[in-house]
């Protein structure tokens, strides 16, 4: 088992993952509904992978024999006023949950628990991947502006996305 600190924090991060999926489903539907698939594809796919996220966290618990409680969704934003913001939410977003995870492994740190610090560090290096997309994604934007023929052509490229699933397993195999 992991200790009840722990536990209670690694809950708190599958809230946490499930609120961030939420927000990128939510971010989905807003630019569907302006009529960007690509960039509500590339949200959908986001969501999916927040999902899955979730998912690990709650088999690492339930794998040593821990509880899982799920607590009720915050609200999330429903509309953006451009493609630069949501972009630019999306990072301040992650960067937050790159705090939370580094707050796991510091629990995980101090308690000893060796094999907790092994799982988070595929969470860690999955942080680093989030971060530098989203920053990648503004940096495109503010190159393109306001050019219609840009942003046309980054939504064409964002509708070519897909969904790769992680493993979930509590030993990522």
């Amino acid at each position: 088992m992991v200790s009840k600190k722990l536990e209670k924090a690694i809950n708190e991060q599958v809230n946490a993952e499930f609120w961030s999926a939420y927000l990128y489903l939510s971010m989905s539907a807003h630019f569907a509904n302006e009529g960007l698939m690509g960039f509500a594809n590339w949200f959908q796919v986001q969501f999916q992978e927040e999902q899955d996220h979730a998912q690990k966290f709650m088999n690492y618990l339930i794998a040593k024999g821990n509880k899982v409680e799920l607590k009720p969704i915050e609200k999330v934003d429903t509309s953006w006023e451009s493609l630069l913001k949501a972009f630019e939410d999306t990072l301040a977003h992650e960067k937050v949950v790159t705090g939370l995870i580094n707050n796991l492994v510091s629990i995980a740190r101090s308690e000893n628990d060796y094999a907790s610090e092994n799982m988070l560090q595929w969470f860690v290096n999955e942080q680093v991947e989030e971060e530098e997309t989203a920053q990648g994604m503004i940096d495109s934007l503010k190159l393109i502006g306001t050019n219609g023929f840009g942003i046309y052509t980054m939504d064409k490229e964002l509708a070519q996305r897909t969904y790769t699933s992680i493993s979930t397993s509590a030993t990522g195999e």
